[in-house]
């Protein structure tokens, strides 16, 4: 398996595969999330996962890519080599496609009283791939942002050991029978929708769906485009 992203929920993933004895044959991501130390693991620093095609093919023992937090986008180069490439989104689809964290903004001012991990397989779209799993967690009528975030963040990781040992033991794994999705009518949240956030401040939802916390500093386009 080949790992593609950033962060802890990455290093989350990459650690629990290892501990599972499951192969690691790659991680690739932004250069600044290098881990310190991971004996046995191979880091790749790149900007854009499509120009290591070549590579990535070369390396995977099982042609299954796990997109885990990754903001590159999988074109053609990678696309059209063979890999499966599996990616965990932090919102139902296709009802709040796009960046997760401005997504989930949403959902609190649509007032949306649940979300959901869900596990699909990467195609030419941006989360428009076919769904695999799901699983939902609730919104609390009072949580603010930085609370649902983070019960968020868990249940993407759980979703990923939940279906990892299913992918394993059958990289071509067709997914659940049943799998929980969101608004049929979809919806895009990008940088586009971020830029439109302040447009939203008389929605009785505004202050608790833009209370970042202490995430504030995790968040920098978000916390930007709210001053």
């Amino acid at each position: 398996m080949i790992f593609v992203g950033e962060g802890a929920l990455l290093w989350r993933a990459v650690q629990h595969t290892l501990d599972s004895n499951l192969p690691v044959d790659l991680v690739c991501g932004p250069a600044s999330c290098a881990p310190a130390a991971l004996p046995g693991v191979r880091f790749r620093a790149v900007a854009d996962i499509n120009s290591v095609a070549g590579e990535l093919v070369a390396a995977c023992t099982d042609a299954v890519v796990w997109s885990i937090n990754n903001r590159m986008i999988f074109r053609a180069p990678v696309l059209s080599t063979g890999l499966r490439v599996l990616n965990i989104h932090h919102g139902p689809l296709p009802g709040y496609r796009g960046l997760p964290e401005v997504a989930l903004v949403y959902a609190m001012l649509h007032g949306e009283r649940e979300f959901a991990a869900t596990l699909h397989q990467v195609d030419e779209g941006i989360d428009t791939g076919p769904t695999l799993a799901a699983d939902s967690y609730p919104i609390g009528p009072d949580e603010p942002y930085h609370v649902v975030l983070r019960r968020g963040l868990q249940t993407c990781h759980q979703l990923f050991e939940r279906c990892v040992p299913l992918v394993a033991a059958d990289p071509a794994w067709a997914g659940e029978p049943t799998r929980p999705t969101g608004d049929e009518r979809g919806g895009y949240f990008g940088r586009k929708a971020l830029a439109r956030l302040h447009q939203h401040r008389d929605n009785p939802h505004f202050s608790r769906a833009t209370d970042l916390g202490f995430l504030a500093g995790y968040l920098p386009e978000l916390s930007t485009a709210l001053r």
